[in-house]
């Protein structure tokens, strides 16, 4: 056994000596480090593996890096598209209450007797049968049934049908059991007008017993003739269409309403008018 080990020890050595005087020659011969050469042949795969997986880990930490920002600035660019539409919402509103506010002191000048508070819209409602609205004033402002309520240009909304202490209901010019007397103001033709749902049309108003004899035109102002309830000349649309009714005796007129209902935010309701 010890001359097996021996013996393997001896050939080990010799090939090391071999392999020692080979490279020593080839060294000599082409003055090339080879042991450097074939450690640089070993490590030259792992740098580039190295190197690459470095690159990755740069590029990785540069996109999240990068994604970090952009998220940052994504959200600050929509709070500051979020403030600038609020700006816009508020500068809109101040603009629609700057135009009811002229409109207001034009209609005061011309109806110094009309004495009327303000009330903004917080509820509507609409069915098959009726169309209201309620508001945020009543009794302890002054309010009661059966007052009229108009919009800063002078077009009726409505009438006050239920008041509470701190709210009022308001029946408006759409609902079919509304009925007011009303004139053609260029012809002077009059009749009554009320909302037209009954007759297959929820968002337009109806003027009914009008002379079969009345020439009517598309786009004449329809005003209210003057009452307890409603003060003379309140615009309370504007013709559309016209034809006989039913018995052939008679004309009707259908109507715009002047007043947007379905997007009104104030109104006025008026407590004493002069009555004539």
């Amino acid at each position: 056994m010890k001359h097996y080990f021996s013996r393997r020890v001896r050939a080990v050595l010799i090939i090391a000596v071999l392999l020692a005087v080979v490279l020593a020659v080839v060294t000599g011969v082409t003055g090339k480090d080879i042991p450097k050469m074939l450690v640089q042949s070993v490590m030259t795969p792992l740098r580039t593996s190295v190197s690459r997986l470095q690159d990755q880990a740069e590029q990785l930490y540069s996109y999240m890096f990068r994604y970090e920002a952009l998220a940052a600035e994504n959200a600050a660019l929509k709070e500051k598209l979020a403030q600038m539409e609020d700006d816009a919402r508020k500068a809109d509103s101040m603009a629609r209450e700057n135009d009811r506010l002229k409109a207001l002191l034009e209609l005061k000048g011309a109806h110094e007797d009309y004495v009327q508070v303000d009330a903004y819209v917080i509820a509507w409602e609409s069915t098959d049968w009726n169309n209201t609205l309620t508001v945020n004033r009543g009794t302890s402002a002054g309010i009661d049934t059966g007052m009229c309520v108009i919009t800063a240009n002078g077009q009726v909304v409505g009438l006050v049908t239920e008041a509470g202490p701190n709210y009022a209901v308001v029946t408006t010019v759409l609902d079919s059991s509304l009925e007011i007397s009303a004139t053609i103001a260029t012809s002077g033709y009059n009749g009554m007008v009320k909302g037209n749902y009954t007759y297959g049309n929820e968002n337009m108003l109806r003027m009914d017993y009008l002379p079969s004899s009345a020439i009517i035109r598309n786009n004449e102002q329809v005003v209210t003739s003057g009452s307890t309830m409603y003060p003379r000349d309140l615009i309370l649309g504007y013709i559309i269409d016209a034809g006989f009714n039913d018995t052939g005796v008679a004309k009707y007129a259908v109507l715009d309403p002047a007043a947007e209902i379905e997007t009104l935010e104030q109104v006025f309701i008026l407590t004493s008018y002069n009555v004539g």
